[in-house]
C-alpha cells in the first residue's frame, strides 16, 4: 500500500546559460570589438503551502521535478532569457527533508508560505567581460553552471485542532460525516479509511474548527504493524484528542481492552501525544436500548478508572454529536485564550528584562 501522505521525489534546479563569444560586425566597423552576452540563471524550484491541498498523493505519479534551464547568451550584448523558476504547491503543514544530509529543510505551516529547496545555476559570461587593453579580441566565456540538486522526503502532519483516533470500525469516519461537511468511506468492515480526512465543523458563524479523522490503529502500530506509525504522525499538531470507542462491536470484544491498546500504542510512539488532552467518546449507543447503553457506559468508564470528559453518541443518528461539538469549541477557545495570555505574558517579562538592562 502507497502511503499518499509521505513521499520522496528529486528535485534539480536549472542550469545556467552559457556566456558566448561573439564580435561586433557593421558596416565601416572594422574592429567592433567583442558583444558577446551573458547567459541567464538556471531556474530554482520553491514549495509553496496550499490551504486547498490535503494529501501528497499527486507525487505517487511525478517524483521527478526539474526547473528550466537558462538560455545561452547572445551577440550585441544581450543577455539569455533566465530558466523559469518551479514553484510546486504542497498542503500546508509539509515538513520538507533532505533525504542524503537527513535534515529538515522547511516546515510549512501557514497557507502561501513559500521556501527554496534548490537554487538555479550561475549564468555564464560573455566574451564583453574579458576585454581590456591588452586583449582587444577576447575569445573567451564562461559556461553556465548546474543547479543544485536535492532527492526531498516530504511529509505532510495534518493542522487539525482535533485528532480521531480509535480501533478500525470505531464510527471516525460516522462522526466527521455526521459533525462536518466531509464524505470519507463509511463501510462495516475495518480500515474502511485508509487516509486521513479533514473535516470543517462550524458552530456558528464566528465559531469553526477542523477534525481529522485518522485511520484507524492495532496493536503494534507504533512498530508498523497495520497500517503503521505513519497515521500516529497525523496525531502530533492536534489540540485536542477524541478517542472513539464502539461500544458494542460485532465480533463481541472488550472496549476496554481496545481503549488499553490503543493508549499503549500512543506512549510506544510518544510519550508527547500520549500527553495530549484525550475526551473518551463512547459511540454506537444507537445499537442498544437506552438503558442498557448507560450501563455499558458506565462500566466501560469505572473499568478504565477514566478521569478524563465522557460524551456518549450515536455517529449515526447524530444523538449527542451537537453538545460533543459545542463543548469541543468552548475547550479550544478557552485553550486560546490561555495561549494568548501566556504569550502577553512572556513578552511582559521580555521587556522588563530589557528595560533591566537600559
Amino acid at each position: 500500500m502507497h502511503f499518499v501522505d509521505e513521499a520522496n521525489i528529486k528535485v534539480t534546479a536549472g542550469r545556467g546559460g552559457n556566456g558566448v563569444v561573439s564580435f561586433r560586425r557593421e558596416k565601416y566597423i572594422p574592429f567592433g570589438g567583442p558583444n558577446g552576452g551573458d547567459g541567464g540563471n538556471g531556474g530554482s524550484i520553491y514549495f509553496i503551502a496550499d490551504r486547498n491541498l490535503n494529501t501528497l498523493v499527486d507525487f505517487r505519479f511525478v517524483r521527478d521535478y526539474k526547473a528550466q534551464n537558462g538560455q545561452a547568451g547572445m551577440g550585441q550584448q544581450k543577455t539569455g532569457r533566465a530558466g523559469e523558476d518551479l514553484i510546486i504547491p504542497v498542503p500546508v503543514g509539509t515538513v520538507i527533508k533532505d533525504v542524503d544530509a537527513d535534515e529538515i529543510i522547511g516546515d510549512l505551516v501557514e497557507h502561501q508560505q513559500k521556501l527554496l529547496v534548490v537554487a538555479g545555476g550561475k549564468h555564464g559570461l560573455g566574451n564583453i567581460h574579458f576585454k581590456s587593453s591588452r586583449n582587444r579580441t577576447p575569445r573567451q566565456c564562461t559556461l553556465g553552471e548546474d543547479g543544485d540538486e536535492r532527492n526531498i522526503s516530504l511529509e505532510l502532519s495534518l493542522l487539525a485542532d482535533v485528532g480521531l483516533l480509535g480501533m478500525p470500525n470505531a464510527g471516525k469516519s460516522s462522526l466527521i460525516t455526521a459533525v462536518s461537511a466531509a464524505r470519507p468511506k463509511v463501510a462495516n468492515y475495518p480500515f474502511t479509511t485508509l487516509y486521513p480526512n479533514l473535516g470543517v465543523v462550524r458552530i456558528s458563524l464566528e465559531a469553526s474548527f477542523v477534525i481529522a479523522d485518522i485511520p484507524g490503529l492495532i496493536e503494534g502500530a507504533s512498530e508498523g504493524a497495520g497500517l503503521g506509525i505513519q497515521f500516529l504522525k497525523h496525531l502530533s499538531r492536534t489540540g485536542l484528542l477524541l478517542h472513539l470507542v464502539d461500544i458494542a462491536p460485532i465480533d463481541e470484544s472488550d472496549p476496554v481492552e481496545a481503549v488499553k491498546v490503543i493508549v499503549q500504542e500512543l506512549e510506544k510512539y510518544s510519550e508527547q501525544l500520549a500527553g495530549k488532552e484525550r475526551w473518551l467518546v463512547l459511540n454506537k449507543t444507537d445499537l442498544l436500548l437506552e438503558k442498557e447503553a448507560d450501563q455499558v457506559c458506565r462500566g466501560i468508564v469505572e473499568r478504565l478508572n477514566w478521569q478524563g470528559s465522557v460524551h456518549q453518541i450515536s455517529a449515526v443518528n447524530r444523538s449527542g454529536t451537537d453538545k460533543l461539538m459545542k463543548d469541543i469549541a468552548e475547550k479550544l477557545q478557552k485553550n486560546q485564550k490561555q495561549a494568548n495570555e501566556n504569550t502577553d505574558l512572556l513578552a511582559s517579562q521580555v521587556e522588563t528584562i530589557d528595560e533591566d538592562f537600559e
